[in-house]
């Protein structure tokens, strides 16, 4: 019996027990939760005010033309290391106005993506050794809004800073955008070294003794009874994320989802070819992604509740491509402020669903788990390498090819969610014979 490792639990009677999990639970959602997500959304915000900025004039002033990291937070305090890459990228963003060419932007944002990068794997890593694999989808959800958030605050930001802060202090507008921005992201870091925790196994500043003990039964039982505890070193666990035919079927996925979303950092621009002024372009990008975020719950919260990821992320799929297909068929301004609703909903809805259900399949050791975050993260970033050449002014107001893009990324993430649900039900299918075979009983199984 699980609850026998747990000598502090295993005389509490069921009720002790539910208050005990209501209480970690408590704790996780309105103090980790809610930090993790303001962290996010100063990730996300970052990234996409580069779009807004171009709109401002960012890109005439300067004169410009058209995995270890995961593996170090497995074996370290995400307690320290989140905030401090945090307040790295702050360091960089705060110093963006005093950038004279296009050299000095490439460095920054080189800088920035660097320090950005192990953020969005690491805080999966730490979310998925709290949360159970039921709960995970929903959670995840939450803290995403960072990024969906992120896409309506910078809109409303730009109009508010970007139409009326240019030559104050001396100072373009764009200018003003990345100091309020890095300011704001140096505060959020503080807060996370004091409202973070560490692991389930090391954070007494974070629960009591019953409580830690109730948070690492919880995630045993989610498990199977496998824990998550390293075992050898960190290259241990990288070797067998290597090894593992899901490292590679998930990253492929995250890949295509990642295509899919393509858009994202040329949404403001796609929205200007609507024919609306500068300043009700910023204003209207904010309700598709306002309604993403309600479907984006409701969504997660149903594959949470049924611990299914496939179906759900193929119909949000077919959702992206359908509005796709309408953006770059019509010039119908209602039909094509629409179809942005359509196509922004299914690859945020995707990869919030994708991201625990890779993590669900490997329920230790951490440093495995970490390695694959890192794997399917690391290669689904290459596709920022060539996916904006597809966004040719040329093409607007339709950006045929930049849709043609994000149309075969949509088809591709359907095809690897197949192959993935394939790949689970043949591991349950041993997983059954074995049990057949030995007599010994057990209730895991992958998810589909």
């Amino acid at each position: 019996m699980l609850l026998q490792q747990f000598p502090l639990l295993v005389n509490a009677s069921k009720e002790e027990l539910h208050t005990l999990e209501r209480s970690v639970l408590k704790k996780l959602d309105y103090k980790f939760l809610i930090i993790v997500t303001l962290m996010l959304l100063m990730s996300y915000l970052d990234r996409i005010n580069i779009s807004n900025a171009r709109l401002a004039g960012l890109q005439e002033d300067l004169g410009m033309t058209d995995i270890p990291a995961n593996i170090i937070l497995a074996k370290t305090k995400p307690r320290i290391f989140l905030p401090t890459i945090m307040l790295a990228w702050s360091a960089v963003t705060i110093s963006m106005p005093a950038m004279k060419s296009p050299w000095s932007f490439m460095l920054c944002r080189f800088l920035v993506g660097i320090t950005e990068g192990p953020f969005f794997p690491g805080v999966c890593l730490v979310t998925t050794s709290w949360y159970t694999k039921s709960e995970s989808p929903s959670r995840m959800a939450i803290w995403h809004a960072g990024n969906i958030i992120s896409n309506r605050f910078s809109g409303l930001l730009a109009a508010g800073i970007l139409t009326n802060m240019d030559g104050i202090a001396k100072l373009r507008s764009w200018q003003w955008f990345f100091l309020f921005e890095g300011i704001a992201s140096i505060l959020i870091a503080g807060l996370g070294y004091w409202g973070l925790p560490n692991y389930p196994s090391n954070s007494p500043h974070y629960f009591s003794p019953e409580e830690t003990e109730m948070a690492q039964y919880r995630m045993t039982v989610s498990s199977g009874g496998q824990s998550e505890d390293d075992e050898g070193g960190a290259m241990t666990g990288f070797w067998q994320a290597v090894k593992d035919p899901f490292t590679w079927i998930f990253a492929a996925m995250h890949f295509t989802i990642i295509l899919s979303q393509s858009f994202k950092d040329f949404f403001p621009s796609i929205v200007k070819t609507l024919g609306y002024s500068k300043i009700v372009t910023y204003l209207i990008q904010a309700p598709p992604y306002f309604v993403t975020y309600g479907l984006t719950l409701l969504v997660s919260w149903s594959s949470g509740r049924h611990v299914e990821h496939c179906w759900h992320i193929i119909g949000a799929m077919c959702v992206s491509i359908t509005g796709c297909v309408i953006m770059i068929s019509t010039l119908n301004t209602g039909a094509r402020y629409f179809s942005l609703f359509m196509l922004v909903t299914g690859p945020f809805i995707a990869l919030i669903i994708h991201v625990p259900w890779e993590t669900s399949v490997v329920p230790g050791p951490r440093t495995k788990r970490a390695a694959l975050i890192a794997i399917a993260n690391s290669i689904s970033s290459t596709s920022h390498w060539f996916s904006p050449y597809f966004f040719l002014r040329s093409q607007e107001p339709r950006y045929q090819t930049g849709g043609g893009v994000i149309i075969a990324g949509g088809g591709a993430t359907i095809i690897m969610c197949l192959i993935a649900r394939w790949w689970v039900l043949r591991k349950n299918k041993q997983l059954e014979k074995i049990q057949e075979e030995t007599g010994v009983v057990s209730s895991w199984r992958y998810c589909t």
